[in-house]
This record gives C-alpha cells, structure tokens and sequence, in this order.
C-alpha cells in the first residue's frame, strides 16, 4: 500500500489517501476535484539521495575505505576500480 498526499483544487483541503499502486489511477478517475500533492518534498517520489555514494558509503560503514584499498592493491590494473577509490 502506498500513501499519497492529496489537495482539493477548490477547498485547499489536504488528506492522505492509502492505496495500492494499481488503484491510484482509479481513484483519480473517480475523484476529479482532487490532485497529488507535490508541495511536501518527503513525500515526492525520488531515491531522496544526492551527492557522491562513497562518501555515504564510507560514512555508515567507516570499514569500507580499508577493504577497498585492499581491493585496489590486489587488482592493481583494474582501472574501475582504481580510478574511484
């Protein structure tokens, strides 16, 4: 089940619908007064995550760097792995 946050075109009135992924498009066929509200940010459909993924990465799991480095000195001719870490 998915929450989406609506507004009333009319009334400005906002609720929260919870229904499945399949049924959103009916019920926005069935209420046409009604539309996705976009203006919450957290509750726009996106990964949420900007910025460099290592560095996130290296972040939560400060042993990663390390294993990396051991990864890179063992397959030192590895340029995808060498040229990123």
């Amino acid at each position: 089940m998915a929450t989406y946050p609506v507004v009333n075109k009319e009334t400005g009135e906002q609720k929260e619908v919870i229904l499945s992924v399949d049924d959103w498009s009916q019920w926005k066929d069935d209420n046409p007064d009604w539309q996705r509200d976009w203006s919450d940010p957290s509750t726009c459909p996106s990964n949420g995550e900007t910025g460099d993924p290592r560095a996130k990465i290296y972040k939560s799991h400060p042993g990663w760097k390390e294993v990396m480095n051991g990864v890179k000195k063992a397959a030192p001719t590895n340029k995808s792995i060498t040229q990123q870490y």
